[in-house]
């Protein structure tokens, strides 16, 4: 797993530097990410967070757009996720009841929500399986597209949050963000 800096090392980095810190936790980012190294420095962990989360907001649709797709599609071929979406989206835990069915609806759903909104769909998924997810994504199709906007934009710092998190956990006598 990266490691990831401290804030006061990020704080120190140039903006490149910090995007490629950073980029395990919003999925790479570019525009994001640059926006984000240039609102540092940061005073905490819980500061960098809050800072995302009104850059999120606050950015011109096209970046939020380029946020949200950064992530990939919920029920996506394993292969092409990231090693912490792969974990996320439990594709290195044994397949739960109802998930391979739940995949091939899970491509429709995303098809028409993409079609529908013009973004991709992003949730925090905190461990629920794929069929979990099915009846969410049904749900989603019936909102307001603000408030999908909004949600996933959400959803994007809390992944970020809980990436944080557990990297911290895994590593912990390593430095890691914040303190």
């Amino acid at each position: 797993m990266p490691r990831l800096p401290s804030v006061e090392e990020l704080n120190r980095l140039s903006p490149a530097e910090f995007a490629d810190a950073a980029a395990a936790l919003f999925e790479g980012a570019p525009r994001f990410l640059s926006r984000l190294a240039a609102r540092r420095p940061f005073r905490s962990t819980a500061d960098l967070f809050d800072a995302a989360r009104t850059l999120a907001v606050e950015m011109p649709p096209d970046d939020q757009i380029e946020l949200l797709a950064a992530h990939p599609r919920i029920g996506a071929d394993p292969a092409l996720v990231s090693a912490l979406s792969h974990a996320e989206q439990g594709y290195d835990r044994a397949t739960r009841q109802g998930d391979g069915d739940s995949d091939s609806r899970l491509q429709e759903l995303n098809q028409a929500y993409e079609d529908q909104f013009g973004f991709r769909f992003v949730v925090f998924v905190a461990g629920r399986s794929r069929s979990a997810i099915v009846p969410l994504l049904e749900a989603a199709l019936s909102s307001a597209r603000d408030a999908e906007l909004a949600r996933g934009l959400e959803d994007v710092v809390a992944i970020a949050e809980a990436r944080l998190a557990k990297l911290s956990a895994a590593d912990e006598p390593r430095p890691t963000i914040g303190a």
